[in-house]
């Protein structure tokens, strides 16, 4: 594949329009056998890629192999995501050449990255435009990570992935009998996630979309945007919506009514914290399901962003998540002073009140 990539880059004469796939990424399942392609890459293959032209394809001398695992340190990781970025370029290339002659050489421009070896690292956070070519050595272990893992690659160019098999593993050899069928159809075999209905954590971020949801769209009272301050306790429709979700949480429940019990509170606030916005009147204000650039109309619903969420900031997307926390760990001889005290946040004024905690 890499000696392909450079036949189709330097014989052809496709150049920078072959960048998609002279950029190899190797994925595996395991630090062990990551580890041994690591030596092949560094050994064998070198050598057999200065012998491919007696193939019909070219010499290619790698100068550049870099992995994306856990053995890398945290703050390595985003300068191999940058090196990803780099592309082939005939000019660069010929740029560099031109540098090292003169013996330039700490000015050189960085060359890109023949081989990267990953482990299920690059399933997340990995979003590099130019890559095109993978390698999947083995079948993951579940489908969801095959999906996420050869997504990585052909996501502005297309995409060619080649899946190797071991015929020693029975899980190997049954994917590779029925590999067309499989893939045909593998959004169908994505593993079922688990999840607690109700919970707390689930109300604290769906509740609020799914009680507007119901109430605006069981008919037209409250269906355009500037109609959710005519929000009504006892209108048939935010009664129906707000006994829907309690047989839903029944049929769920443990049958104690503890479930439903504390999701009517739930409800309850949420439809105090609503009709208190829609009596906010002064000024000629009136409540909208989302905000107006007419001066008057405010939104009910709030799109999550930095600032701090509320019950009704309401996701749009699954990749929605809350702003980060910075957390400092101190230790400061807690475990040799039992009195030791630590001052968790000063007076906003600045003076020397500042709160504790115990130790």
């Amino acid at each position: 594949m890499l000696a392909s990539g450079q036949f189709v880059y330097e014989k052809k004469g496709y150049g920078q329009s072959a960048d998609p796939w002279m950029t190899l990424v190797g994925y595996f399942n395991s630090m062990r056998e990551l580890g041994g392609m690591r030596r092949l890459v560094d050994d064998d293959v070198q050598t057999r890629l200065k012998k491919m032209d007696q193939r019909g394809l070219a010499v290619r001398l790698l100068s550049s192999v870099d992995e994306l695992t856990s053995r890398k340190d945290s703050t390595d990781i985003p300068d191999v995501l940058d090196h990803l970025d780099v592309t082939f370029d005939p000019q660069a290339e010929a740029k560099r050449k031109e540098m090292a002659r003169r013996g330039h050489v700490r000015d050189m421009p960085r060359r890109p990255l023949d081989v990267l070896l990953a482990t299920n690292m690059v399933s997340v956070g990995v979003d590099v435009q130019r890559l095109g070519l993978m390698v999947v050595a083995g079948q993951p272990k579940t489908t969801a990570e095959y999906i996420q893992a050869t997504s990585r690659v052909g996501r502005k160019f297309p995409g060619l992935v080649f899946t190797t098999y071991n015929w020693t593993r029975p899980r190997d050899l049954s994917h590779y009998e029925r590999f067309e069928h499989y893939h045909a159809t593998f959004y169908n075999h994505v593993e079922a996630l688990s999840v607690t209905p109700f919970a707390s954590g689930a109300l604290s971020r769906g509740l609020t979309a799914l009680l507007v949801s119901c109430v605006r769209l069981l008919g037209s009272d409250f269906n355009a945007n500037k109609q959710a301050g005519r929000i009504s306790r006892d209108h048939p429709y935010v009664k129906a919506a707000v006994n829907m979700i309690l047989e839903r949480a029944e049929l769920v429940g443990s049958g104690d009514g503890a479930m439903s019990s504390a999701l009517k509170a739930e409800l309850n606030e949420r439809l105090d914290q609503w009709l208190a916005e829609a009596q906010k009147t002064a000024g000629g204000r009136v409540l909208g399901y989302d905000e107006e650039r007419d001066g008057i109309t405010v939104g009910l619903l709030n799109r999550p962003g930095l600032d701090t969420w509320d019950d009704f900031t309401c996701l749009n997307s699954l990749r929605d998540v809350e702003p980060n926390v910075g957390l400092i760990f101190h230790d400061g001889g807690l475990d040799n002073d039992p009195s030791f005290v630590v001052p968790v946040a000063e007076d906003a004024e600045g003076d020397d009140e500042h709160e504790e905690v115990a130790g």
